[in-house]
């Protein structure tokens, strides 16, 4: 079998670490065009930052602050 290589790549966002449901653009660059959110793998998000986008996008949607449809 051949083996897999496992890439450790540091999150984009670790560095910061409040997402601000408010900063709408910022928000944006990790929805489709549609209004979905990036997967982890396209977003370059950990674990951890991507549940805090994804709380912050909801968030920022209930608001009326983004779209729920694009």
């Amino acid at each position: 079998m051949a083996r897999r290589i496992i890439r450790i790549i540091a999150s984009k966002h670790c560095d910061d670490p409040v997402i601000n449901y408010k900063d709408i653009t910022y928000l944006g660059k990790f929805l489709t065009p549609q209004g979905q959110i990036l997967s982890r793998r396209r977003s370059g998000f950990c674990t951890q930052c991507q549940r805090q986008l994804k709380k912050a996008i909801k968030q920022a949607r209930h608001v009326a602050l983004l779209p729920f449809v694009g």
